[in-house]
């Protein structure tokens, strides 16, 4: 049986290249693009939010501590959220992949949305074990988080998803037909079968734009509070509502409204950010508040040492003494010098507390 492929649209030099397949195998080992860029994503937000969270005054260690509970829980509600959208996927007569399909994560699939939602469950258990404040560590995870997003879009890059209509911009991306399926298979010819807007770039690029922002304006503002990430979240949406109006692949709840689910969910959530912008406390927390609970593997675990309370009437945490706004902001603009030991020390030698 012959099967007619669709007329390939007009090809154009500067045109992008989709990848003739996402993934690869070793012998019976899979390796999936899509997967290695929601890893790299992951590590590179971890990675990024300890040195912001440290460089805020907190303890080491406490961000990979809270991610242990967060990434779990922010995966299993992408998840959820792309299954709820793409419904029809999974259930219905017509469905192209069993019910059992919702669990294939490695497939591709999954939704902003639900990973922050419930992602965000995940950090607030791990930082009441913790004993830091919510907001403050979403402030610090904010720009590793949407560059991680950033990078995870490159998996919708492999898996040839996520783009908008038809284009002959010169940046257009061609689609080439994979057998056995678009996601696992290869392209089975060199010819595209259409020239499609990249949404998924678009995303990408807007993405690094907003972590950008977020960081010079929390450098010049000295946001605090949860206000970096509500800025996050502004930003994000604010891009995400005309990129997700260009994109043609269906996403729907099983109630249509007649438009993308996304496109209502954006405008509702950038409304929800900027009221928490405009009513939220201004200003960054104090820096000892966020040094928290020691745990095991830090430096004074099990030394006795009392947690920090929010009066500032703590004992000395890891080893430096009580950490103050005016010492916190020191050692960021890297004022190394040691003391004069008559004003700064007590006759045993620590430092002394400054209010």
């Amino acid at each position: 049986m012959t099967v007619a492929l669709p007329t390939p649209a007009t090809t154009h030099l500067a045109n992008i290249p989709s990848p003739d397949r996402g993934v690869w195998f070793l012998g019976p080992v899979p390796i999936r693009a899509y997967a290695l860029c929601i890893i790299v994503g992951i590590i590179i937000a971890i990675f990024w939010a300890e040195r912001r969270w440290v460089a805020r005054g907190g303890r080491k260690g406490a961000v990979t501590d809270i991610a242990v509970f967060a990434v779990p829980f922010g995966l299993v509600g992408g998840r959820l959220y792309h299954v709820i959208t793409d419904y029809w996927r999974y259930f219905g007569a017509d469905s192209p992949n069993p019910w059992w399909g919702i669990f294939q994560i490695w497939q591709g699939g999954l939704g902003i949305w639900g990973a922050v939602a419930l992602g965000a469950v995940g950090a607030w258990i791990g930082c009441r074990r913790r004993g830091v404040p919510l907001p403050a560590f979403a402030d610090a995870v904010a720009p590793g988080l949407v560059v991680a997003q950033a990078v995870g879009r490159l998996g919708n890059y492999f898996n040839q998803e996520l783009y908008g209509g038809r284009t002959d911009l010169p940046w257009g991306l061609e689609i080439y037909q994979r057998e056995p399926d678009p996601v696992t298979g290869v392209a089975v010819s060199d010819v595209p079968v259409e020239v499609v807007h990249p949404t998924f770039l678009y995303e990408l690029l807007w993405n690094l734009l907003v972590a950008l922002l977020i960081v010079w304006a929390d450098r010049k503002f000295r946001m605090g509070h949860g206000r970096v990430f509500a800025l996050y979240v502004a930003g994000y949406t604010a891009g995400r509502f005309w990129i997700e109006m260009m994109r043609t692949d269906p996403a729907s709840t099983p109630f249509d409204l007649g438009i993308r689910v996304n496109v209502y969910v954006s405008a509702l959530v950038f409304l929800l950010a900027v009221v928490y912008l405009l009513l939220s406390r201004r200003g960054r927390e104090e820096p000892h508040l966020l040094l928290g609970k020691p745990m095991p593997g830090d430096p004074d675990y099990g030394t006795g040492n009392p947690v920090p309370q929010e009066n500032g009437e703590s004992g000395q945490q890891s080893g430096r003494g009580s950490v103050t706004e005016e010492t916190f902001e020191s050692e960021r603009a890297g004022e190394d010098d040691p003391p004069d030991s008559s004003s700064e020390h007590g006759a045993t030698g620590r430092p002394n507390r400054t209010e």
